[in-house]
Order: structure tokens, then C-alpha cells, then sequence
């Protein structure tokens, strides 16, 4: 909790709280749409479906020692983080299922961890062997 160390940025954090609070509209908005997708399509493709309970933890505002905006914001902060990370999981379970190709190397991008198992890029005779139709 940085911001405790900043008291001198209270204004600077009350003029900042109406964008953060607002995020929670597309938040919540791409939790619909993406949930939807992933209970529908997944068991169409035989993806076994992600478990939300694994990204999503809400359970620090039970900390007594926090104020109540605190644990407020604990509670929109495991939700935001814990979505997105969700998200990530699904998103690359898709990626793993329709394309499995590494990236070209460039500086500065970091594969994903689910790439480690992907056709290297542009390996067109590993690529063909791989996913030969059966």
C-alpha cells in the first residue's frame, strides 16, 4: 500500500479514484462476454474449462486492521487482477487450441508461459508434422 507513504497526494489520488471506479464498467462488461464464450465455445473444441475460483480471490477486506475504502478497494482490486489473470488463462487455452505458432523473436517481447510447447515460428516441417488431420 504505497499511497500511505504519499498523504501529500490525497488530491491527487480523489481526482484519480472516478477513472479507476470506472473501469469496472468494461470490467464487468468483457467478464460477461467472456464468460459467455468460455462456458459455450469450450466444451464445443473439448477445452476443459478454466476454474474461476483459481484467478478470482476476494477475501482481503476481512482484514480488520484496513479503513473501510481499504478494503473496498481490496475487494475491487481482487476482482480487477483476479479477472484479468482469468482472462489471460482463457485466452491462452484459445490461443493453444487454434494456433500454437511461437511469435517471430523480436527485443523486448517475453513469450507466454503456454508457448513453451508451440512450433517454433516459421518451422513449416515441424508445423506440418505436428498438426497433421488425422
Amino acid at each position: 500500500m504505497e499511497f500511505r507513504k504519499h498523504p501529500e497526494r490525497t488530491g491527487q489520488f480523489i481526482l484519480s479514484a472516478p477513472i479507476i471506479y470506472a473501469m469496472i464498467v468494461p470490467l464487468v462488461f468483457a467478464d460477461l462476454c467472456l464468460e459467455f464464450y468460455h462456458r459455450l465455445c469450450f466444451p464445443l473444441y473439448g477445452i476443459p474449462l478454466v476454474n474461476r475460483g483459481k484467478y478470482i480471490r476476494i477475501d482481503r477486506h476481512k482484514l480488520s486492521y484496513l479503513t473501510p475504502l481499504e478494503k473496498f478497494n481490496c475487494v475491487y482490486c481482487g476482482y480487477a487482477n483476479g479477472f484479468l489473470n482469468y482472462a489471460t488463462n482463457i485466452a491462452g487455452d484459445t490461443e493453444k487450441y487454434w494456433c500454437a505458432i511461437k511469435h517471430e523473436q523480436r527485443d523486448g517481447f517475453h513469450n507466454p508461459e503456454h508457448h513453451k510447447s508451440f512450433v517454433e515460428y516459421n518451422d513449416k516441417k515441424t508445423f506440418e508434422k505436428k498438426f497433421q488431420a488425422k
